[in-house]
């Protein structure tokens, strides 16, 4: 059994013949297979104005999760930060830590999660520069741990509930800026090497600059990357068309079925050979276990999440199934 643990980030598709509501009911579904199956931690994401995703809201869908569940632990990847008042993000997360202390992560994210017209509505035509992004997120974690400084204009501000655990934060990237901000800071990194396929050497000159905190004394780098796992690999190039023709579409639907051909999305004016150009892991257990294991040395990862897509909600419940077993032998 190897060393390297992984988890899940799930992002709620919603399949084509399928609704929104059933495409979260599927979450919870598959938080709670992935918990029977031993993963690590289940991570939801926050995306805005998708045809395709339905999780827009991850706190309200972390509640829902970790609710339905008792021992994986639940968190987002992530909170899009810039969006939102620090001292509300910790509130919500001092919250979802009060109902389920010691299972919540707090994934922080600097990116929109969204065209760049849904986040100023987001914001109210009152977007906040991403030159903030660093103090914002030392103002979430200060929040958290009720250590807002004397000569802080809002020292005698307290984000409530006042509890005696504190949720996890993680910085979410896939450039050297956040990362850059993690290794200042002191706090683990979740790669998404599913958006962005480079970037060992930046996970080098974080583990070489980071400065240790309290809760994080060592650097923690989280790797997120796409799988499609199946019992064949033709049965598994089957079930990962259908991401691969919904990434050449722009993302902007829903997931059709494997096999039918992609209805191209001018109107999203996305590239999609870069759409294609993203990687994913796609084949049989041992297959993908030496890949993964193979991605996990180039970028010194201590934890895969694993990002799976598929039309079918079943097939992906088997994907994660067979990895978990593959992962426990030692093939």
């Amino acid at each position: 059994m190897t060393s390297v643990e992984l988890s899940v980030l799930d992002q709620s598709p919603i399949p084509e013949g399928a609704t929104a509501a059933e495409a979260l009911a599927n979450t919870v579904d598959l938080a709670q297979a992935t918990e029977r199956l031993g993963y690590k931690r289940f991570w939801v994401a926050e995306h805005h104005n998708s045809g395709g995703l339905a999780g827009s809201s991850p706190e309200i869908l972390i509640g829902q999760i970790a609710a339905n569940t008792s021992t994986i632990r639940v968190g987002s990847a992530g909170v899009m930060l810039m969006h939102y008042s620090p001292l509300k993000v910790a509130e919500n997360f001092k919250v979802l830590e009060a109902f389920h202390p010691n299972r919540i992560d707090l994934g922080i994210g600097r990116a929109p999660g969204s065209d760049q017209v849904t986040a100023a509505v987001l914001a109210r035509g009152e977007q906040t520069s991403v030159e903030y992004y660093p103090s914002m997120v030392d103002e979430v974690r200060q929040y958290l741990h009720d250590d807002i400084p004397q000569d802080s204009p809002v020292f005698h501000v307290r984000a409530r509930p006042q509890i005696s655990t504190v949720p996890e934060i993680w910085l979410l990237a896939s450039s050297q800026d956040s990362v850059a901000i993690a290794a200042h800071l002191g706090l683990p990194i979740g790669w998404a090497h599913f958006i962005n396929p480079g970037g060992a050497d930046i996970l080098a000159a974080y583990r070489q600059q980071y400065q240790a905190s309290l809760e994080f004394p060592k650097p923690t780098v989280a790797l997120a990357t796409a799988v499609v796992c199946a019992e064949t690999q033709d049965e598994a190039d089957h079930l990962a068309s259908s991401v691969q023709k919904w990434r050449a579409n722009g993302l902007g639907g829903k997931i059709p079925a494997p096999g039918e051909a992609a209805q191209p999305r001018s109107a999203l004016a996305v590239a999609p050979a870069r759409q294609r150009a993203k990687p994913l892991i796609v084949g049989p257990p041992r297959k993908v276990k030496h890949e993964l294991l193979a991605l996990a040395d180039e970028f010194g990862a201590d934890e895969l999440v694993l990002v799976t897509i598929t039309h079918d909600h079943q097939a992906r419940v088997r994907s994660y199934e067979l990895l978990a077993e593959v992962w426990k032998s030692n093939e």
